[in-house]
This record gives C-alpha cells, sequence and structure tokens, in this order.
C-alpha cells in the first residue's frame, strides 16, 4: 500500500526520481521521450502524492505479458489477468480518478506509480520490451491508463463524460485529467471544453502540461493558442495558472474553488527542466541517444 501524506522534499526527490530513471532509460533503449519528464515530473507526483484522493493499489505491482490486440490466438487470455489504471487508483466513487491523456507520457506516468508505491519497480525493467504491458505509448492495459489515450483516443472527453455520469448519479468523487499543450490544438478537446462548462461540471478538473512543445516544434510556432486564459474563461471554465515545478503552487492551483465550473490548471513548465545536457535540442519531442552523445548522457546520469 502507497503512503497517503508525502512531504514536498519527498514530492521533489520523487521527481528527481522520475527523470533520472526515465534518462536512464532512453540511455538504454537508444532514445525515450525524456522532455516529457523534465516538464512533467513534479505535476505528475504532486497528483499521485498529495492531491488525489484514491483508494490503495489493487493493480498487479510487477509486468505482465501482454498477447496483443485480441484475435483468434489470444482470445482465451485469462479474464482479469490485466489491470488498468482504475486498478492502480482503486477509487470507489467517493474518491478521485485520474484519466491520462498524454499517452508519451506513458514512461513518467510508470516511474511516478514507482515513486508512490503502486507500482513496483522491478516492472520498470520491461518498459518498451515487445510482449509487455510496459508500452512506449500507453493503452488501458498498461499501468495507470484507464483508455487508449490522447486526442485519437478522446481522453478528454472520455473523462468529461465519466464527470458528467457522476452528477447524475450523485457521486462525490472529483474526475481529473492530465493532458499536454500540443493536445489544446485539437478541436474535440474544445468541444469537450464547451460541453462541460454547459453541463457545470464542477467536478472536472482538467491539468495541463504547458511545456511549450509539441511534434512539430513550439507550440506557439504551430497553432498558437493563446491568449488561452482568455479563451477558456470565454468558454465558461474557471482558469489558474501556476508553475507546473512548484508542488505548493500546482496544490493551491488545483484547490481553487470553482463552483458551477470545471476547472483548468495550466501548469507552465520547462522541457528541460533538471536537464541541462538537452538544452541545446529544444524543442524535441523524442530524446535520441547514439553513439555521439552517449557517453556524456552516462555520465551526467551517474552524476545525477
Amino acid at each position: 500500500m502507497s503512503k497517503t501524506a508525502y512531504t514536498n522534499e519527498e514530492i521533489k526527490r520523487a521527481a528527481h526520481n522520475v527523470r533520472k530513471r526515465v534518462l536512464g532509460l532512453c540511455i538504454d533503449r537508444g532514445g525515450c521521450y525524456l522532455t516529457q519528464a523534465c516538464s512533467s515530473a513534479e505535476i505528475l507526483n504532486t497528483l499521485y502524492m498529495r492531491i488525489l484522493n484514491l483508494g490503495p493499489s489493487l493493480g498487479n505491482p510487477d509486468a505482465q505479458r501482454f498477447p496483443g490486440v485480441p484475435g483468434p490466438e489470444n482470445m482465451n487470455y485469462p479474464k482479469g489477468s490485466l489491470y488498468n489504471g482504475f486498478d492502480y487508483a482503486n477509487p470507489d466513487y467517493t474518491r478521485d480518478r485520474l484519466f491520462f491523456s498524454c499517452c508519451h507520457y506513458a514512461v513518467v506516468l510508470y516511474c511516478s506509480l514507482v515513486e508512490c508505491g503502486r507500482l513496483g519497480e522491478k516492472a520498470i525493467e520491461k518498459f518498451n520490451v515487445d510482449g509487455w504491458n510496459m508500452e512506449m505509448i500507453g493503452a488501458e492495459h498498461s499501468p495507470g491508463f484507464e483508455n487508449t489515450a490522447g486526442s485519437l483516443g478522446q481522453t478528454v472527453s472520455i473523462a468529461a463524460g465519466t464527470a458528467h455520469a457522476y452528477k447524475l448519479k450523485g457521486h462525490t468523487g472529483r474526475i481529473f485529467c492530465m493532458l499536454s499543450d500540443g493536445e489544446l490544438q485539437e478541436g474535440q478537446d474544445w468541444e469537450c471544453f464547451n460541453m462541460a462548462a454547459y453541463y457545470n461540471l464542477d467536478n472536472f478538473i482538467v491539468v495541463a502540461d504547458m511545456n511549450g512543445q509539441q511534434l512539430e516544434g513550439w507550440t506557439k510556432d504551430q497553432m498558437n493558442n493563446e491568449p488561452l486564459i482568455d479563451r477558456l474563461r470565454a468558454f465558461g471554465w474557471e482558469v489558474q495558472e501556476c508553475d507546473g515545478h512548484d508542488i505548493d503552487a500546482i496544490t493551491r492551483a488545483v484547490d481553487t474553488p470553482h463552483p458551477g465550473k470545471p476547472l483548468m490548471v495550466l501548469c507552465r513548465t520547462h522541457p528541460d527542466q533538471g536537464m541541462p545536457i538537452i538544452s541545446p535540442l529544444m524543442p524535441k519531442h523524442f530524446i535520441t541517444v547514439n553513439d555521439a552523445v552517449r557517453e556524456s548522457y552516462t555520465r551526467f546520469y551517474e552524476n545525477m
């Protein structure tokens, strides 16, 4: 069972450990979504270790075999032998629930689950290994994920629909959704934002990692969403902006009263936070470690 209360120092240490674990995987596997770990480590660990009201994990702490997309050869895969995000949070309907939309942040989520005791440390060894559920792009069979995620998976809309169902049924738990700022350039997100405000979903909280980059470069150079605060407020949302590397600032922003409105927390972050060795590469959606840089990256890792 994971702890129920963590100090700021413990959360800071967890965020540091997440970055180090992901860098180690990046070196070992030849590449990884390292900048996402740099930007979101404090956000995710503050959610799991400070903000979310979760029950003890029921998820398997070990990596699990995954046969792939169901087909004739694996239709008899034992029912219940795979766990999803609901199990690792174990919420009853009075507790919080986190839908994780930024599926390419999967490694950050796995490592954060390790830090708060919801996933075993050895499970990380199976990260991005064929035949296991610790995939680089997380899906509903991956630890911490409730659904095939991302904007194409319409996670924010699934989360809002769940919040609406909770309201209709009188459930008191809050529904959280974490996404990245690149996703805010997707049209279906804004359809969801419109709906969530229309139905007064004040049990719905979206936390966004605003690291300023997406697959093709800086978000501002692709399809600039600014002034984002004004746009979201025009849609009927309560909006708070904070330093996404400041644990207390994240906590205060999420605790903002928002009766009758959904809440958006925009966490401004840096994609090279704690990792100056990658600063010259920014913006960079995926970090590749080849023979030219492996020695310098390894030396940095050993001194972290």
